[in-house]
């Protein structure tokens, strides 16, 4: 089964994408499962959202035993974006999410973000340092209920610009505003700064501190 997340920039995709015509699109080209990641009203007040370059909307996930490059097209038709990025990756999941019913929001902040690898760095240094060094430092620096990595293994679309890595974090609703409920620190302000100082240190030791694009988003995901 592959994978193939897609990030898109489009005004408004939800509407297009939560229809069922274009799930039933998907299976028809061989997908069993499709998640969508929107940065909506329900994440509106979420205090970060930034990237390099045009704001993405919205992520689609598809899981596939066809050729991924009928997804692609799929997302593109349905979406009506053309010139949309597009990933196939590796998944690792390192904290399950919480099951919910198929269509029904996630009752969580899932911040997305798509990293760069350092030029100092081989993608065998990289991928070790975030993958065993980094991965237990944010899962007890931060209030973390749920924690994906996606090692990207090949670009789709002629569009799609170099990402070594996507990763999917789970927070609880009142981290979109309050610090304390983002990095789990209980109101204790000098736990706060121990946590956040560890946790910055150890991203900056593999350059995800820097060039990187962080979406807050609402997750909804449906088996096909």
């Amino acid at each position: 089964m592959t994978k193939v997340i897609l990030a898109l920039h489009v005004t408004d995709p939800e509407t297009r994408l939560s229809a069922p015509a274009f799930r039933t699109a998907l299976a028809t080209g061989g997908a069993t499962a499709v998640q969508l990641n929107l940065d909506d009203a329900d994440v509106a007040p979420a205090a970060m959202r930034f990237g390099p370059g045009e704001p993405i909307t919205a992520l689609v996930s598809v899981w596939t035993g066809g050729d991924p490059a009928d997804a692609v097209r799929t997302v593109a038709d349905a979406a009506e974006e053309s010139a949309l990025h597009a990933y196939r990756v590796r998944e690792h999941v390192r904290l399950d999410p919480v099951p919910v019913p198929d269509g029904v929001r996630c009752d969580a902040l899932v911040n997305v973000a798509l990293l760069r690898r350092p030029e100092s760095m081989t993608r065998e240094e990289y991928l070790r340092y975030w993958q065993i060094h980094h991965t237990p430092i944010a899962i007890r620096t931060q209030n973390t209920v749920a924690y994906i990595q996606n090692t990207v293994e090949e670009v789709l679309t002629p569009a799609t610009p170099e990402v070594s890595a996507i990763v999917e974090e789970h927070f609880p609703m009142a981290a979109m505003t309050d610090p304390h409920a983002f990095y789990g620190s209980r109101g204790d302000d000098r736990e706060l700064d121990r946590r956040v100082t560890e946790l910055m240190a150890s991203v900056a030791r593999f350059g995800a501190d820097t060039g990187l694009d962080l979406v807050p988003t609402s997750r909804y995901h449906w088996n096909l």
